[in-house]
């Protein structure tokens, strides 16, 4: 079977929007009825974005596989509608990784191993398997980092191997940028145009420029980035901001960008089906009543500028549910740490909001002030769903304020707690021990056997689910007599019983918290019963 192969790269500047590109590419190259797949490279040297901090890097997604992986492969998997495995995402440090091991074992028979060509035939090894796996017809491979750095040229230099190799089966789009500087009020094209040529000096031509603006592109502008880029006029395409990135597919099957791309690469012609991507975004923009949802953590500051890519997923899945039900999401990022330094803020920021969620985390820093919203929540009857973390802290707050058993703490922060009511998984005790953190969490996708008669299952309306995970820590089992006695709800177990999944409250309008991450799962067109049955809850108060 033929596999083609788009490659996206990235100019000017960060952030710039390639893995919106990638993923709206993707969506219409699916509804044109042609089977895709998304690859995620970054140049960075951890083997994984696991161990690394959030305000680092955003949000650590993790595949059904148990993979932690970039947030761009939260965004393939949410505008393809596909569940992504492993293969989808490499780094610099897996790569060498990879081949430093095989020289080890003699696996070049002795040769000389080098950066070129040994590295990059590594990379275009893994991308085939990658197609292979998923029989995709185009794999999409988004390259992070800007054109130009050093950290990168080496996935250049696989994407022109790949080019010289089979040129018909391979398209390279830049993704560039066109700043507005107030002070002089005019679309300027040069930080694209040195881009390009920056590319150029890789080995590599642009087949297509995606030009990234506030505004716009016009026309004088798309012929001032043709000429100098040498790309053609209409493969210059114009990419606006606009208010949900949902709308991204649309706008550009207006800019006939899979049309473009399919000639390119001589695959059928067929009509492009976007019947459900007019629908959400017909229901986005009449979704005008506003619904205010708190999220409670403490991966939002670098430096002055709030970063909400910490939460990537569970901002988007806030958003799913709450144009399900025609309502307008207002998300207020609330630092724990205020509410330990300022404790009367707590009940004048939490009175205005229509539900309260705590999302995963690590560490000591703003525990207090989750605990203290968590009970908030819980008292004063708020809506409140908790994530990871924000299950285990809402099980110390019923231990502490319920069960009166004011050092409950988890292990992670207190290993010598009387009351321990967040342990330590036993497999992960080893790992722990031995400095062991790199990808050995519990990871991917496991079963779940949800109570009857419980919200939980009403939400599900099944008996067995499977959820995502990534936590070392679990509800310890030998408390939960203790808080069933208070009212918690153990309404989602392990098949075997021993592993708490799901907790709630009955006498209360919406209080439920999960030990997996269910936003992993959320997908615009189908948004996770958990948070449609949050945003329902709050609607009513």
């Amino acid at each position: 079977m033929r596999r083609c192969y788009i490659f996206v790269i990235g100019g000017v500047m960060s952030g710039v929007g390639k893995g919106i590109a990638t993923a709206s590419i993707g969506a219409l190259l699916k509804a044109r009825g042609l089977a895709v797949t998304a690859v995620k490279i970054d140049p960075y040297l951890n083997v994984d974005p696991g161990t690394m901090n959030p305000v680092e890097h955003g949000e650590v997604f993790v595949t059904r596989d148990g993979l932690e992986t970039d947030q761009d492969i939260g965004n393939y998997e949410r505008f393809l509608d596909e569940n992504l495995s492993r293969g989808c995402n490499m780094t610099s440090g897996g790569v060498y990784q990879t081949v430093i091991n095989r020289e080890r074992a003699l696996g070049y028979g002795g040769k000389t191993v080098e950066a070129v060509p040994h590295i990059p035939l590594e990379i275009i090894s893994r991308l085939k398997h990658a197609a292979d796996t998923a029989e995709a017809d185009v794999t999409l491979v988004e390259i992070g980092g800007t054109v130009g750095e050093y950290q990168n040229i080496l996935f250049l230099e696989a994407c022109r191997m790949m080019k010289l190799e089979k040129p018909k089966d391979v398209v390279v789009i830049l993704v560039g940028y066109l700043p507005v500087p107030s002070s002089i009020g005019e679309m300027k094209s040069k930080p694209t145009q040195y881009a390009s040529r920056t590319l150029n000096s890789a080995g590599l031509q642009p087949d297509m420029i995606i030009c990234r603006s506030t505004h716009l592109v016009d026309e004088p502008r798309k012929r001032k980035i043709s000429l100098s880029c040498n790309v053609e006029f209409e493969d210059v395409i114009s990419a606006p901001d606009v208010p949900s990135i949902y709308e991204v597919p649309l706008h550009f099957h207006a800019e006939h960008v899979a049309e473009r791309l399919v000639k390119k690469l001589g695959l059928p012609k067929k009509s492009t089906r976007l019947k459900d991507w007019k629908s959400l975004n017909q229901r986005i923009k009449l979704s005008k009543k506003p619904i205010r949802i708190g999220v409670v953590g403490k991966y939002f500051s670098t430096g002055d500028f709030v970063l909400t890519d910490s939460y990537l997923s569970v901002l988007e899945a806030i958003k799913h549910a709450a144009w399900f039900i025609h309502r307008k999401p207002e998300i207020v990022w609330l630092n724990s740490e205020e509410f330990e330094k300022h404790p009367k803020l707590l009940g004048k920021t939490l009175n205005q909001l229509d539900g309260i969620i705590i999302p995963g985390g690590f560490g000591t820093r703003g525990v207090e002030g989750k605990l203290a919203a968590i009970r908030y929540a819980r008292e004063k009857k708020i809506p409140y769903l908790g994530l990871c973390y924000g299950m285990q802290l809402a099980l110390i707050e019923a231990a502490r304020n319920l069960l009166g058993w004011s050092d409950a703490n988890t292990f992670e922060i207190n290993p010598r707690a009387r009351h321990p009511v967040v342990c330590l998984m036993k497999e992960q005790e080893v790992k722990v021990r031995g400095s062991d953190y790199g990808a050995s969490m519990r990871l991917g996708v496991y079963p779940c056997v949800v109570k009857k008669g419980t919200l939980a299952r009403k939400l599900y309306k099944q008996a067995l689910i499977n959820e995502r995970h990534r936590h070392r820590y679990e509800a310890n089992p030998k408390y939960r007599q203790d808080l069933e006695g208070v009212g918690v709800v153990f309404s989602g177990l392990s098949p075997d019983g021993t592993l708490a999944e799901i907790i709630e409250y009955k006498k209360h309008p919406f209080f439920m918290a999960s030990q997996f991450h269910p936003e992993f799962q959320s997908r615009p067109f189908r948004p996770h019963p958990l948070f449609l049955g949050f945003i329902k809850a709050a609607v009513k108060r």
